[in-house]
């Protein structure tokens, strides 16, 4: 699941190092629309959706958050 989650943070900003251990907002390494594409791209990928209520930057400040989040979903 990490390695895909890397995968698609990759795809949506190449240029960024998202096995460094800081949240991703406050890093500035992602932004609101990196977070949409992010939803979308992993919907897509996982083969579920995410509640509007769950869009919020604390599910998306790290790898370990995104992971916390697939698994409230029953992503495994």
């Amino acid at each position: 699941m990490r390695e895909k989650i890397l995968e698609i943070l990759s795809t949506i900003r190449p240029e960024c190092d998202f096995t460094e251990d800081v949240d991703f907002m406050e890093a500035g390494l992602l932004d609101s629309y990196d977070i949409v594409t992010l939803v979308t791209n992993m919907e897509i990928t996982f083969g579920f959706r995410i509640n509007g209520t769950d869009v919020v930057p604390e599910n998306f400040g790290s790898i370990d958050s995104m992971i916390a989040l697939l698994e409230k979903y029953g992503v495994h």
